[in-house]
């Protein structure tokens, strides 16, 4: 078992900025790929970002890419996602994820552990 725990959400005005954390818990970090996630009222849960094992290789969304960061420290069992200029659009619970996959693959069903999510709202 992996247990994920996320913080860093909050309110911000569009055009800002916020860096949200994921601390992992449980088996080997170092082992998952990790990525994430978000969904917002009504909608289905989207791909985000992912990172593979060693932090090498990184993927987004096109709705982020530019925009948005992911990284991890494997000696600190964390990833983070550093989010700037923030849109309206980007107004989600943002979930963090850990699976034995390939970073690239987008579905839900490819990752295994899944933290509580944080809520981000950016006000326009």
């Amino acid at each position: 078992q992996v247990q994920l725990v996320e913080s860093g959400g909050g309110l911000v005005q569009a055009g800002g900025s916020l860096r949200l954390s994921c601390a992992a818990s449980g088996r080997t970090f170092s082992n998952y790929a990790m990525a994430w996630f978000r969904q917002a009222p009504g909608k289905e849960r989207e791909f985000v970002a992912a990172i593979s094992r060693s932090g090498g290789i990184t993927y987004y969304a096109d709705s982020v890419k530019g925009r948005f960061t992911i990284s991890r420290d494997n000696a600190k069992n964390t990833v983070y996602l550093q989010m700037n200029s923030l849109k309206p659009e980007d107004t989600a619970v943002y979930y963090c994820t850990a699976g034995r996959t390939i970073v690239g693959v987008t579905t839900t069903t490819a990752y295994d552990y899944w933290g509580q999510g944080t809520q981000v709202t950016v006000s326009s």
